[in-house]
Formats: C-alpha cells, sequence, structure tokens
C-alpha cells in the first residue's frame, strides 16, 4: 500500500491511497473539511467526508503527472516504470506548479 498526504497551499487536504488490490482511494482531512469546506482540490471532488474510490487513479492526480519527454527523463533517473502512475506521482509531484502537491508518507512495516 502506498499513500500520499495531499496538500492545498500547504495546507494537509486530504490522504491519497493505492491499496495492495490496485484501487485508489482519497479522503479529505477532517480539519480541511471543517476550515475549508468549499475549497476543493478539484471540481471533480467537492469537499466532503465520503471516500473517493476508483480503480484508477483519479484524473485530476494523473493530469500532475509529467508527459513526454519529461516523463522518459522521470521514469529514467528514478528507474519507475511510466506505467507505474502512483509512483510517479510520489517521486514528480512534490513540488507541482501550482496549488497541490503531493508528499509521500512512509508506510512502518514494524
Amino acid at each position: 500500500m502506498r499513500k500520499a498526504a495531499i496538500y492545498y497551499k500547504d495546507v494537509l487536504a486530504g490522504i491519497l491511497t493505492e491499496t495492495d488490490d490496485g484501487e485508489y482511494t482519497y479522503v479529505y482531512d477532517a480539519v480541511y473539511i471543517e476550515n475549508y469546506p468549499r475549497q476543493f482540490i478539484t471540481f471533480t471532488m467537492p469537499v466532503t467526508s465520503k471516500k473517493y474510490v476508483e480503480l484508477r487513479l483519479f484524473a485530476f492526480f494523473e493530469g500532475l503527472i509529467p508527459e513526454g519527454w519529461l516523463l522518459d527523463i522521470a521514469s529514467k533517473n528514478w528507474k519507475i516504470n511510466p506505467n507505474d502512475r502512483m509512483g510517479l506521482l510520489l517521486a514528480c509531484c512534490q513540488n507541482c506548479i501550482g496549488a497541490v502537491s503531493v508528499q509521500p508518507i512512509q508506510e512502518d512495516n514494524a
């Protein structure tokens, strides 16, 4: 399982998870919901306490991943398969242009 903290303007907005079954979930942070109920990260995912679930990486997060020659450079330098969309998101999108950033969450295996 891989997880990422999603920040909107340096404020934790929610958690994106890729499960071991290949499913993707996004949940807005409770504090974010309370303080920023109208500040969604994308029109397709309004602020709510419900969990968003998809079988593929959400289109909004796909859009953050580099394309073309920049994708080639990123996948070669970090040795990430171009089809590993979550891996690319975690590696390439920590300092995106715009208001949203993606910070990997390290899982404790203890």
